[in-house]
């Protein structure tokens, strides 16, 4: 059998990142949290926490760290199902789910998801943003327990779901599309005019580029703005074109605040949502939630019953 004392108090030191934090929030000295782990990592044989600033979890830490999730979630649905069962639950913590999901997915459909699963339980969320093409990598590594993620390759020990394509259209302002494109949209002109970039692993713009026939534009001059809201008002402002979800500035398209490059040329990306299969039972309810914000929002969503299907597409 597990400790799970010990298992609480590693989770706590990986969320918080050091032993003193995840004390106070213990409710326990830093000394009982440092001999919780230590006891744990002697049972284990094996070291699960890397001390530093901040501690992080060995791998094996990680995955530890995802089996009490998956227990904590269980024995929530049991509570709320047969309170009778496991006594009184009134001062049970609420479980929390560590997500991974892209910002664009995160300012539009996911968030109807989110909404639909917090209203219907007590379940927390703890929410990590990074791009879609890395999402399925916290994911391998046992840093969530589950991801929206653009990798429809089998993730090994996880079940996956086709969402649906969220389409990208190349986009600017008027003045900015006068200013530099006024011959045309050009290789040339594409070289001179400024890129809006989210962040160090977006290459939305370059895959829109290579799409178009066009060489990829890795010496233009770039902008990095890692912000959704700022994304699309430094746009609205001049700043430079970018990528942006057809979904979220379909008001700035209708109005003229935003005009595309290209007209039509524009770029789909494939969304999966994924979770390990010994998560299924535990994650059902979020699932369906999910399944049914992509049916709202993207293009080419699923509409049948629920059910994991590996996909090809990557």
């Amino acid at each position: 059998m597990l400790d799970y004392t010990g298992l609480q108090a590693l989770a706590a030191v990986l969320r918080e990142g050091s032993f003193e934090r995840a004390a106070r929030r213990l409710h326990v000295t830093p000394s009982a949290v440092s001999q919780r782990v230590k006891q744990l990592e002697e049972r284990a044989g094996q070291v699960l926490v890397l001390r530093g600033t901040p501690c992080t979890g060995t791998e094996a830490g990680r995955r530890l760290c995802l089996h009490l999730e998956q227990v904590q979630l269980l024995e929530n649905e049991l509570r709320r199902a047969n309170p009778e069962l496991l006594g009184d639950g009134a001062a049970a913590p609420a479980p929390t789910l560590q997500l991974a999901v892209n910002a664009d997915s995160l300012s539009t459909w996911f968030m109807d998801a989110m909404a639909a699963f917090t209203a219907g339980g007590n379940e927390l969320l703890d929410l990590r943003i990074d791009d879609q093409e890395h999402t399925g990598e916290r994911l391998r590594d046992g840093e969530v327990i589950a991801a929206v993620t653009a990798t429809g390759t089998a993730i090994a020990g996880c079940n996956t779901w086709a969402l649906g394509t969220m389409r990208y259209v190349a986009a600017a302002s008027p003045e900015f599309v006068a200013r530099h494109f006024g011959d045309g949209v050009t290789a040339a002109a594409l070289a001179r005019a400024p890129i809006m970039t989210y962040d160090r692993k977006d290459r939305l713009q370059d895959q829109w580029l290579q799409a178009q026939g066009l060489a990829s534009r890795t010496h233009a001059p770039r902008h990095f703005l890692p912000s959704n809201f700022g994304y699309v008002r430094a746009c609205e402002v001049g700043m430079g074109w970018g990528m942006h979800p057809t979904v979220l500035i379909a008001g700035q398209l209708a109005s003229g605040v935003l005009v595309e490059l290209a007209p039509g040329a524009h770029l789909d990306v494939p969304l999966y949502w994924a979770h390990p299969r010994s998560a299924q039972q535990s994650l059902t309810r979020l699932t369906q939630c999910v399944m049914a914000a992509a049916r709202e929002w993207l293009e080419d969503a699923p509409d049948g019953p629920l059910r994991p299907a590996p996909a090809s597409r990557a």
